[in-house]
């Protein structure tokens, strides 16, 4: 039975990583009335009381004042009469006003992936840089996205690097462009829809362009369902697909992918985060994600070469449903292939032409075994061997207790399924089982490095840890499996 090898790294939420976000007051007439009451005091006042913020907020932050002006400018663009004479100091006042601290951990901190780090340099020989990601989970239970970096060496020897405490949002590029092509293509996802008010936008629109176009454009079509229902489906699409911006001086730990659009309003849920090589050997990362918005789920792909800026698009076809979705990292005789789980508690697997359509899919694994015969789903993308495509699965049996397991599928016919393992790979100790939600291992992705396979994984959603064991013998151990 391959050694499953428990590292001493654990680690948990921490509550004093706090993000400065914009305080959303209900009713149009709040932040009119916050204006009136700073307008009132001294400019001697008005200095105090920014200097106090600044007292009890400033260690806190790295960039507290840029926070406070990014807020007041979000106030005055709900103001049909922005303020024009204030100074400076009472700018930072109003934005402070609007200045909520949102601790990104306070829940939960669970569910990671990790991948190979785009900075290798300076490194011995046979060491690797990685990045894991991770979800994290705040007040109102909303998720975000996280990091960490650390380095394995030769020998197995894994250090995670140490976080502070700073956190460092990210941003949505306000000016990013889109097509009506772009539009178009999309479009045909959503049904009922009149593509006749989209040949009324401009060839090229940023996202403030097309809302207030739009909104004229509809204005004077009120009882038409079909223009309607247009103009919702295009301001729905533009919402999450978008471009995301962090800090480039941060260190990777700082930075943090919070909610950028309405329809992950309430979370971006289990990135699985994969290095993909193209025909071309270009590399790049990509991770697919549940969106969140309180009432329905997206699949999301999210794309970047340097962690630093961010590309977001909503996957759309007949096969996208569900959750869970794991991309494989390199086309399959010319197309994509992504794992899925269709239904809840099927193991499905998909490919397509297109990265961001899927319309065809097929039943991979059912539920065999005692301990996943609630449901089957996949723990991140799969990890090519000589012997086959790796996939780590989860199963979830009686009492809803989360385990870890594998499978074996063909390298050239990812649709044949060589081998799985009889007994689950990985399940929750004791010292595992008490927790924000209890009796659970997850992960949402594996490193292949020489003969060690590093798998970092949630305990019960409260703590995660690193466990490593050999590739070897678990390929060993699927091939000498009983056929089922």
């Amino acid at each position: 039975m391959t050694q499953v090898t428990r590292t001493a790294i654990r680690f948990s939420a921490n509550p004093e990583r706090v993000i400065a976000r914009y305080l959303t007051l209900h009713g149009p007439h709040r932040v009119l009335h916050i204006c009136e009451r700073i307008a009132r005091f001294s400019e001697a006042e008005v200095d105090t009381m920014l200097a106090d913020a600044r007292r009890q907020f400033g260690e806190r932050h790295r960039h507290l004042d840029a926070a406070f002006e990014r807020n007041y400018q979000r106030a005055v663009e709900t103001l049909a009469q922005p303020p024009t004479d204030f100074s400076a100091n009472r700018r930072l006042l109003l934005g402070a006003c609007l200045t909520m601290e949102y601790s990104t951990q306070s829940a939960a901190l669970f569910n990671p992936s990790i991948v190979p780090h785009p900075d290798q340099s300076g490194l011995e020989p046979g060491t690797l840089r990685f990045i894991m990601s991770l979800r994290a989970t705040g007040e109102g239970h909303i998720s975000s996205i996280e990091f960490r970096t650390g380095t394995v060496n030769q020998a197995g020897l894994i250090h995670l690097d140490e976080a502070d405490r700073y956190a460092t949002s990210s941003e949505k590029d306000w000016r990013k462009t889109y097509t009506r092509a772009f539009v178009r293509h999309r479009l045909a996802y959503f049904p009922h829809t009149d593509e006749g008010l989209l040949e009324q936008l401009p060839d090229e629109f940023d996202l403030q362009q097309a809302t207030r176009l739009l909104n004229e454009l509809t204005a004077t079509s009120p009882v038409d369902p079909a223009v309607q229902t247009t103009r919702k489906a295009i301001l729905t699409m533009l919402d999450t697909n978008y471009d995301v911006v962090t800090d480039a001086d941060a260190p990777l730990h700082e930075r943090l992918i919070f909610p950028n659009a309405k329809g992950e309003s309430k979370g971006m849920e289990d990135v699985r985060f994969v290095k993909f090589r193209d025909d071309d050997g270009a590399e790049r990362y990509y991770s697919s994600y549940t969106a969140y918005d309180g009432e329905t789920i997206k699949t999301q792909l999210m794309e970047t070469t340097d962690f630093v800026r961010f590309s977001v698009r909503t996957l759309y076809g007949d096969a996208v449903q569900d959750k869970g979705m794991a991309l494989f990292p390199e086309k399959i005789n010319g197309q994509y292939a992504m794992i899925s789980r269709q239904g809840g508690e099927y193991i499905n697997i998909m490919f397509s032409d297109d990265l961001y359509v899927w319309n065809h899919v097929q039943t991979l694994l059912e539920p065999v075994f005692p301990w996943e015969v609630v449901q089957l789903g996949n723990c991140g993308s799969p990890l090519k061997t000589d012997q086959g495509w790796l996939l780590l699965t989860h199963g979830v049996g009686p009492v809803r207790r989360y385990v870890i397991s594998a499978v074996l599928l063909d390298l050239n016919d990812p649709t044949r399924v060589l081998a799985r393992l009889p007994e689950p790979l990985i399940y929750p100790l004791e010292s595992e089982r008490e927790g924000y939600v209890p009796n659970v291992v997850y992960t949402c992705g594996w490193l292949d490095h020489g003969d060690l396979i590093i798998i970092p994984y949630a305990m019960s959603d409260s703590a995660c840890g690193i466990i490593t064991v050999s590739k070897q013998e678990l390929l060993h151990d699927l091939l000498t499996a009983p056929a089922l």
